[in-house]
């Protein structure tokens, strides 16, 4: 069976095994290491820790301080404040001057669930993407995300990487010739009538639409596009011509995202019906969270009647 793991909790657990032969890493905290599962890395090297309180704002300059010093910081908070409120330092102190911080948002999307609309942020994608030379990265699975904190502690740069709170199915290290790359996505099954283009648990949810649909005659290619920005153009290209429709799924907003990421390049490069599925403008509700998924229509059968409707805008 396989492995059902939070995204979060891999992440914790990369960082505590990497810095042993990293010296140089170094993890800051929003007095929320409990739930970033950075309290691992914290318990195991105290003095390359430092939770810096309710401070966002104040830890992402520490960090923007600590990079230009030669270490490598990872800052965390939940999504909703490291992308959020700490917007401007990101901007200002770590993106323009373009030093080595990995800014981490845990608990993000709408499977946060009882937390509620305030704390369910459906709009980091499309806040550090905005921000220029910012890498953007959101694995989907525990044996992805052990690779993503490997590469991002490699890559000499600013990035933002996003945990999720729920436990997920791992999906990726069953499939033959995957390898992670960032900016490189991977095809996880092919298809020839629709491409679906997945980020985060929503690849999980790709793969299950796409056998719903196999079981009706329609054959869905599903990537994984963890790395949203910056996007693999080529990968994304080559699914357009050779399938003719696309359908982006996220769990974000369907403003500025992956979705936006991906008509934005094809209505340039190549026009084909782009669906997009996400969050609809609208802010996050309180709930379960299988329930408030379910709400917003992060179901496999809500994903497979997006797929229908881009094979429908594609013969017509």
């Amino acid at each position: 069976m396989a492995e059902k793991k939070a995204t979060r909790a891999a992440y914790g657990e990369a960082l505590a095994a990497l810095g042993e032969q990293h010296p140089e890493l170094v993890v800051l905290d929003a007095d929320l290491s409990g739930a970033t599962m950075t309290k691992s890395f914290a318990a195991k090297f105290p003095e390359r820790f430092f939770d810096c309180g309710i401070a966002e704002c104040n830890m992402t300059g520490i960090a923007a301080g600590m990079a230009a010093a030669g270490l490598k910081p990872f800052s965390n908070s939940f999504a909703i404040f490291s992308a959020g409120r700490a917007y401007e330092q990101i901007r200002n102190s770590i993106a323009y001057p373009r030093l080595n911080v990995k800014v981490v948002g845990s608990h993000g999307g709408v499977s946060v669930g009882e937390d509620g609309a305030t704390h369910q942020c459906i709009e980091d994608f499309a806040l550090m993407r905005a921000i220029p030379g910012m890498t953007v990265v959101c694995p989907c699975d525990a044996n992805e995300m052990r690779l993503a904190v490997e590469a991002l502690l490699e890559y000499d740069g600013p990035a933002y990487l996003r945990l999720g709170r729920a436990p997920v199915e791992t999906v990726t290290d069953a499939v033959d010739g995957y390898r992670f790359e960032l900016g490189k996505g991977c095809t996880l099954r092919d298809g020839s009538d629709v491409s679906l283009i997945a980020t985060g648990i929503t690849v999980q949810l790709a793969l299950q639409a796409a056998a719903l649909l196999e079981a009706e005659g329609i054959w869905a290619r599903v990537i994984d596009m963890h790395t949203i920005k910056p996007l693999d153009e080529a990968l994304v290209l080559k699914a357009a011509r050779e399938t003719g429709c696309i359908v982006t799924t996220e769990e974000h907003s369907v403003i500025g995202g992956l979705g936006g990421a991906v008509a934005e390049f094809l209505s340039l490069e190549c026009p084909v019906p782009v669906v997009r599925h996400g969050v609809e403008d609208v802010f996050g509700r309180s709930g379960k969270a299988a329930e408030v998924l379910a709400y917003f229509g992060f179901t496999p059968e809500a994903l497979a009647e997006k797929a229908k409707l881009a094979i429908q805008k594609k013969n017509h």
